[in-house]
């Protein structure tokens, strides 16, 4: 559970971050780390546009170096985007300005596409995920200036090798609740073990069929 759902003590390591929405309503708030990636993401978009709902993309600058028709493609369709660093860092293993380097570095990146093709709507607000779920201190502070510092209420461990569709799904089941932010990976992690074409189209139905409704951050 320490994984899926954070427990409060670590939630209070980063007070300012924004970890789950109004718990009196019956939404939750689905995103997406690590893309864009060819074939993964267009997938993603696909089943989003199956059921019409939107979602937040917190995307790798280097992803989006090597494949920005993806990344149009999901600014195209609706969708929001923030910030992962460029090389996907770890914040704990990084110093500050080396940390916040790469993470401008990235929004340049998404600058720089979004203005090529008239887009700059798709940058605001600004939000930034942590890769791996943790940044330093110092990081923390630096970001919040700027950033709309986004964590999660559930992840579903998709890219894990350890679990298969079936415990990925059931992560969902069991721990999504009223304002939750659920993160799935459209990396190639999460495709290449089958988990993320499970899980994606089913846990929709599941919450659908409990009466959540699907919003963006």
């Amino acid at each position: 559970m320490l994984i899926e759902q954070p427990p409060i003590w670590f939630r209070k390591l980063y007070p300012q971050a924004l970890w789950r929405l109004n718990p009196e309503e019956k939404a939750v708030y689905l995103t997406f780390d690590d893309g864009p990636i060819p074939t993964v993401t267009p997938w993603v978009l696909d089943v989003l546009d199956k059921y019409d709902i939107k979602a937040t993309f917190f995307m790798v600058g280097d992803n989006i170096r090597k494949h920005p028709d993806e990344f149009r493609m999901v600014v195209e369709r609706g969708h929001r985007i923030g910030n992962h660093t460029f090389n996907h860092l770890r914040g704990f293993e990084k110093q500050t300005r080396v940390y916040m380097r790469n993470t401008l570095l990235a929004q340049e990146y998404m600058q720089e596409v979004c203005q090529a093709q008239n887009l700059e709507h798709a940058l605001h607000p600004l939000l930034f995920r942590p890769p791996h779920g943790h940044m330093g201190w110092s990081q923390y502070r630096a970001l919040r200036k700027r950033y709309k510092i986004v964590m999660w209420d559930l992840v579903t461990r998709d890219y894990s090798k350890k679990l298969r569709g079936p415990q990925v799904l059931s992560n969902v089941i069991r721990y999504a609740r009223n304002g939750s932010i659920i993160t799935f990976h459209d990396s190639l992690k999460s495709w290449n073990n089958g988990n993320l074409q499970y899980a994606l189209p089913r846990a929709i139905e599941y919450l659908r069929g409990k009466g959540y409704t699907f919003k963006l951050l």
